[in-house]
């Protein structure tokens, strides 16, 4: 589970949309950048291939509800 998940704006403009996110799970934070093709770049280089994989696609759920749903 994902907790206290946050993101802000990096760039936005027509060619290049890129967001900062940020969040804990099981104790620890970590960091990424999402870019507009649903790619992600993770901040911290120790987390294992298995656990980014397990946790890509709760941060595109969260990235489409936060930046592309309209509320």
């Amino acid at each position: 589970m994902l907790v206290h998940f946050q993101w802000k704006d990096l760039r936005n403009n027509l060619l290049r949309r890129e967001w900062a996110f940020s969040f804990f799970h099981e104790g620890q934070y970590m960091t990424g950048i999402y870019y507009k093709n649903g790619s992600i770049k993770w901040g911290d280089s120790n987390v294992s291939a298995q656990k980014k994989e397990k946790l890509e696609p709760y941060v595109h759920d969260l990235m489409l509800y936060h930046v592309y749903e309209q509320h």
